[in-house]
């Protein structure tokens, strides 16, 4: 069986390039996407020894910095990829990877990450992200109206939906009018292991943009002189951060995958509050014996259990992440180290194979 694996694009190595890479290796799949800029550490990691065949966003002038900035053109462009010859079509869609072209006799199972938040839940905020007001505006707006029509056209050639969470299950349902079955994105135990020893101070795991609430989190951070936090990842909020940032708040870059397993291990809890579409971080912590302090909001409470093996505040503010910073001080957890990754096990990279294993080859067996 031939198998085409279509990405939306490969730029950095996050949560959903982490569900392509295991895709790819279940399933020995020729990897598809709308550009390539990946690293070579990262392609390596994504993609073993091949390539991804990208399409002529990958030519467009600027490509590498400013592809998102094409985003018009992007329908058009996941069309032209041709996927002739094979005989299962698997996306991995934030985006428009899920609106490749279908030819007869082909299946096309879709693994969604959301349906494109910006253009369906998101839309506000994205445009107050990135300032976009008056003429600007409306120009986006219009085009993200646009967008809406076509991915709705789009879900005529998936044949089946699989959601990374309930949360997203619940989108597919309300907006596309799909069912869509659940496998949450794997964690590899064998690379996020338990650790033992001392843990100290705080740990944000995080591409660093304006959703994320990184800044509202070094808010808190500021008002517990302390408390100590240490911040992991890259991103254009970098430098506005780090300027605004305590001296209790230290800002380490992008690093190695094993450096962040070691983080992981080695703090009191890793903090998040962005509201996710599912959230991969939280448990790749937790899968370290690593407790998380979390928003109690959309994909996190599939992961998080509050005093079990994390702690959830109701709003994404300064007050109550130090609220809940000091609760875990204060109060501490039912569960030891061993207990935390046991509530990940759900989540490992077996229990993924098994489950789209079995999706596929229902749909393959009804085509």
């Amino acid at each position: 069986m031939r198998v085409a694996l279509v990405h939306d694009w490969l730029v950095v190595n996050g949560g959903a390039e982490k569900v392509t890479k295991a895709l790819r290796e279940q399933f020995n799949a020729d990897v598809f996407a709308l550009v390539d800029f990946l690293d070579a550490d990262d392609r390596r990691d994504i993609l073993g020894s091949g390539h991804a065949r990208t399409t002529f966003i990958q030519r467009m002038p600027f490509a590498r910095r400013w592809f998102r900035w094409y985003l018009p053109l992007f329908p058009a462009a996941i069309r032209r990829l041709d996927l002739r010859g094979y005989d299962l079509i698997l996306s991995s869609s934030y985006a428009v990877a899920k609106g490749v072209r279908r030819h007869p006799g082909q299946v096309h199972v879709c693994y969604i990450h959301t349906p494109m938040r910006y253009a369906w839940v998101q839309e506000d905020s994205y445009l107050s992200d990135h300032g976009m007001r008056g003429p600007l505006a409306w120009f986006i707006r219009w085009q993200l109206a646009r967008l809406r029509a076509w991915d709705l056209r789009s879900n005529a050639g998936v044949d089946v939906f699989i959601a990374n969470s309930h949360n997203v299950a619940e989108r597919v349902r309300r907006y596309y009018g799909r069912p869509a079955e659940v496998v949450h994105p794997p964690v590899d135990p064998a690379i996020f292991t338990l650790a033992e020893g001392p843990r100290t101070g705080y740990l944000v795991v995080s591409r660093l943009v304006p959703y994320k609430h990184i800044d509202r989190i070094i808010a808190a951070f500021a008002g517990m002189p302390d408390r100590t936090l240490d911040i992991v990842g890259e991103g254009p909020e970098r430098e506005r951060l780090e300027g605004n940032s305590p001296p209790n708040v230290r800002f380490h870059g992008a690093v190695s995958a094993a450096e962040v397993v070691r983080r992981m291990g080695a703090v009191k809890a890793l903090v998040v509050a962005a509201d996710e579409d599912m959230g991969l971080t939280p448990v790749e912590a937790l899968a370290c014996g690593t407790p998380v302090i979390a928003l109690g909001r959309g994909g996190y409470l599939e992961s998080v259990s509050d005093g079990v093996n994390g702690v959830l505040f109701p709003e994404p503010t300064p007050e109550h992440i130090a609220a809940a910073v000091e609760r875990l001080e204060r109060e501490g957890l039912c569960s030891g180290p061993a207990e935390l990754r046991a509530t990940a096990a759900p989540f490992f990279l077996d229990v993924f194979r098994t489950q789209v294993k079995r999706i596929v080859a229902a749909s393959m067996g009804h085509a």
